[in-house]
């Protein structure tokens, strides 16, 4: 039993399914994946998401803004995350956080926008989803400042320290489908250091298919392949890591699976 922790549900590419989003869970259910988390980018795209959510059982969903989105003259206030946050399907706030590697040019207003969304965090008791990319640094040093609490660093590709940083101030970590890739040496690295308790999995679906999948568009039924792929890292099972990882998606979203 899987659970994806980071998808896309609004943004898969459904035309294997005829543009049927339910023909694509059940492919994913067929293949072991018992929950999946959709995760919010940008809050217009809310109303979306909650049909979905409310559709399937099965399905939870956040609410934020990711960072390249951000607006430049604004960013979400903490009241109305905390506000959108109150629906029972709403399990996490995000994707925040930092992304230098296109949009530097509004470092400021991302830096805001995390903010906002930590305290977010912090008020409704829920779980921070974190994207950082070229942003390392900064991302620590605002988790730090302004004392978040709990949530992951979801598509992890950074260094042992930043790992080790997150994980003392009681972050998980979530592999995507590059731990499979043949580039990505370094990442596999840091995963055999990662403890099992800290460890979550996910498809960022439509992105980022994991061998032997690269090439297509992502979806949640390829999930057990990032997990076999980590399996293969941690010398375990995959039915070891489906079992890690299940639990601990539960310990940290407060979602029975």
């Amino acid at each position: 039993m899987f659970v994806d922790s980071h998808c896309h549900l609004d943004r898969l590419e459904l035309k294997h399914y005829e543009g049927d989003l339910a023909a694509a869970l059940a492919a994913a259910r067929a293949e072991g994946v018992s929950h999946f988390l959709t995760v919010s980018v940008d809050l217009a795209d809310l109303p979306a998401l909650l049909v979905i959510a409310e559709a399937h059982a099965d399905v939870s969903l956040s609410v934020g803004t990711h960072p390249s989105d951000v607006p430049t003259d604004q960013e979400p206030s903490v009241e109305l995350l905390c506000q959108l946050a109150q629906h029972p399907k709403v399990v996490a706030i995000g994707e925040t956080g930092l992304d230098y590697y296109y949009t530097a040019d509004h470092a400021i207003a991302q830096q805001a926008s995390f903010i906002a969304h930590i305290h977010a965090s912090k008020q409704t008791n829920k779980p921070l989803i974190v994207h950082t990319r070229d942003a390392r640094a900064d991302t620590i040093r605002i988790l730090r400042a302004e004392k978040a609490e709990k949530g992951v660093l979801h598509c992890f590709t950074e260094d042992w320290d930043t790992a080790e940083a997150a994980m003392e101030l009681g972050f998980y970590i979530s592999l995507s489908g590059i731990v499979s890739f043949s580039s990505a040496k370094e990442l596999r690295e840091v995963a055999k250091r990662l403890p099992l308790e800290r460890l979550l999995i996910e498809t960022d679906s439509p992105y980022l298919a994991p061998v032997p999948y690269r090439g297509k568009k992502n979806e949640p039924r390829y999930l057990p392949a990032v997990a076999k792929a980590l399996a293969e890292v941690k010398g375990l099972s995959v039915e070891e890591i489906a079992a890690i990882t299940t639990r601990n998606f539960s310990q940290l979203f407060g979602v029975s699976v």
